[in-house]
């Protein structure tokens, strides 16, 4: 192959994994609740085996199974890295009571501002309930969620973006050891009352601790375009070139823009929409309008690929828009890889997501020696 597009659809999971009770997840199936939605409309990842290899129903016309995530963990940061070949044995610290002092203290010292909030919270409800104290006051609204995060959140008037990127910076400074969670996230927002978040949302991720498959491409000379949060997702490491999306609409016209492209390697995206929209939200219409999209798209984009061309669609975690709560879910996720040269053929159920990324390294003929076996 000289071209692989890796398409991440951020949370599509097809059913809770075997450990699922210990997270609080037993019972959870991303898919299953999009498809009791009327807007559910897929006849292109049907046809690839997205419902078979869900719930073993429908044909498949893709080499289609499903992966196990081997880390322990259900967070975008643990799956991707996992799917590039680094597995977490350990989860990254969560703050279910928010942070300690010994977090908030050095910050407030170097950033020279106070802290609001400072507990798990809504991106959008924080900023209705804070947003005015803080532009009364100039100090920042931190929060975490579920998930291993750090988030600030300040007023275009208040903080400008490249401040608040500067101040994010600091926290992941800070954040290391034991507390070095898996994303500091900068959420900038705008307006009046209750207020708009822009589109300048920024991650701060730690590196991967060891090299990832992305290395390894990038060494052996291959392209490696990140579309998305990927280049965040990696810090960079590995990426040839980065193009910022946001939000789904704008990747998937990333993706169109490169395909007429000449390269030679990957391009690895992130749809993030699936997950920040629609899942977290609970939103199980909106999230299958936004799957239905995915596939119009992929059904214009699949007729033009070369027999050196390959698909590889997948998503990182679940996040059950049926489910109770709004975090994440420990969940199975799809492996559909499709192009004219691979004949379709049920790989079953994977080990890990590892496997992933051990498959893309063998299909543009690169070696890789780490984590994960390839099904080429």
């Amino acid at each position: 192959m000289r071209r692989v597009f890796w398409i991440v659809a951020d949370s599509l999971g097809v059913g809770a994994l075997p450990d699922a009770a210990d997270f609080g997840d037993e019972g959870a199936n991303t898919f299953a609740s999009l498809r009791k939605s009327g807007r559910l409309r897929i006849p292109c990842l049907s046809e690839l085996g997205l419902p078979r290899v869900a719930d073993g129903t429908g044909g498949f016309a893709a080499v289609c199974g499903k992966a196990a995530e081997a880390s322990r963990g259900k967070d975008t940061v643990t799956g991707h890295w996992e799917m590039c070949g680094v597995i977490s044995p350990q989860p990254f610290p969560v703050y279910p009571h928010g942070f300690p002092a010994e977090v908030l203290g050095p910050f407030s010292e170097r950033t020279g501002r106070g802290v609001l909030c400072n507990k798990p919270y809504s991106g959008t409800e924080v900023i209705r309930d804070y947003g005015e104290e803080h532009l009364r006051t100039g100090k920042l609204i931190v929060y975490t969620s579920a998930d291993s995060v750090f988030q600030i959140a300040a007023h275009t008037d208040v903080v400008s973006e490249q401040t608040l990127y500067a101040y994010c910076r600091t926290a992941r400074a800070i954040l290391q050891g034991k507390h070095a969670v898996g994303r500091v996230i900068a959420r900038p927002f705008c307006g009046e009352w209750p207020f708009t978040r822009t589109s300048g949302r920024h991650d701060f991720p730690l590196p991967p601790p060891e090299a990832t498959v992305l290395d390894c491409l990038s060494a052996a000379g291959r392209d490696v375009l990140a579309v998305g949060k990927i280049g965040d997702i990696f810090s960079m490491q590995g990426i040839t070139k980065h193009f910022p999306t946001k939000d789904n609409r704008d990747g998937m016209q990333t993706v169109e823009r490169l395909f007429a492209q000449d390269f030679c390697g990957l391009c690895f995206v992130n749809l993030v929409d699936f997950d920040m929209l629609y899942g977290h939200r609970r939103d199980t219409d909106g999230y299958a309008a936004a799957l239905s999209e995915l596939d119009a798209f992929l059904s214009r984009l699949l007729p033009r690929f070369g027999k050196d061309d390959a698909l590889l669609l997948t998503g990182d975690h679940g996040c059950d828009p049926g489910f109770s709560g709004t975090d994440h879910t420990r969940e199975y996720v799809p492996v559909l890889l499709w192009s004219p040269s691979l004949a379709p053929r049920e790989i079953g159920v994977r080990g890990t997501f590892a496997d992933m990324g051990a498959s893309v390294a063998s299909l543009l003929d690169v070696p890789w020696n780490g984590a994960g076996k390839s099904f080429i």
